[in-house]
């Protein structure tokens, strides 16, 4: 247990990046990148990838891995983590992981239990319906369906309801059937760090980083990827508003103020898990 992985976590635009590069420099390590979208090649603006001058001064693992029509979850990253950090500490004590899906960190440092597949075309269906219908939808399904998980279950998190949902329409079982909750241990020490700060000027860098996103070329990023809207990769803050302009939905100014509220909306979230992590 001579080996040591810094977890730097945080709501998006908190500052990640600059400090996990900072922290690589001062261990002379690599960086392993603990994000659900900055995975998949297609997407760069809209997911505030490290810039090429960033990617060149640190070597950053779990970035451009992945096309947006393959599956990227949290099963995968734990896998490819594990794997990843096998490599760094081949040749170094310590490395650093840095992002914001709280899950992602959480399943390579604790382990996720196993269980079955689901299938992808209900799991698209249970999404659609819930972006259709909202959370009393969710509810009404889950009561009707999975009375074990309607009980027990968190009830007022959408992301865990479609999840649940998903998962016994496609095994006829409840998910909590198999979350064990037991911890894995890892051969490896783990310093879990959070960056926080007031509300007001996280909310702020958000803003502005939208506006920046907009300079930089996200609307054109966003119309060369109209043909794969559908795809559940795609379903993220940044592209789903452009797309409802793009299909006449929304003036662009309306799309970039929603883009703004659901980011600051995503980071609230964010802080809520890293706080109870």
């Amino acid at each position: 247990m001579n080996k040591t992985l810094f977890i730097i976590g945080g709501a998006t635009a908190s500052g990640k990046t600059a400090l996990a590069i900072e922290a690589a420099k001062f261990f002379n390590t690599q960086i392993l990148n603990a994000d659900s979208r900055q995975c998949y090649k297609e997407l760069n603006i809209g997911v505030a990838k490290p810039s090429i001058e960033e990617l060149n001064e640190i070597q950053h693992y779990f970035i451009n891995t992945n096309s947006i029509h393959e599956i990227a979850s949290a099963a995968f990253f734990e896998n490819y983590g594990l794997q990843t950090l096998n490599k760094i500490f081949e040749q170094n004590n310590f490395a650093i992981c840095t992002g914001g899906t709280g899950l992602y960190i959480k399943a390579l440092c604790d382990g996720l239990d196993e269980m079955p597949a689901v299938n992808l075309s209900i799991e698209s269906e249970v999404k659609l319906n819930f972006k259709q219908n909202g959370i009393t939808w969710l509810q009404d399904k889950i009561n009707k369906t999975d009375s074990y998980f309607a009980e027990n279950g968190n009830m007022q998190n959408p992301a865990r309801m479609m999840r649940a949902l998903t998962f016994y329409l496609s095994n006829k079982q409840s998910i909590l059937n198999y979350q064990t909750k037991q911890k894995q241990v890892r051969p490896f020490n783990i310093q879990y760090f959070c960056i926080d700060m007031p509300r007001e000027i996280l909310y702020d860098r958000i803003n502005k980083r939208v506006d920046k996103m907009m300079q930089d070329g996200l609307l054109n990023e966003v119309i060369n990827l109209m043909p794969h809207k559908n795809l559940s990769s795609l379903n993220t803050v940044g592209y789903t508003e452009i797309f409802e302009h793009l299909e006449g939905k929304a003036t662009i100014e309306f799309a970039i103020d929603k883009i703004k509220q659901h980011t600051r909306n995503y980071a609230k979230r964010q802080i809520t898990w890293f706080k109870n992590d």
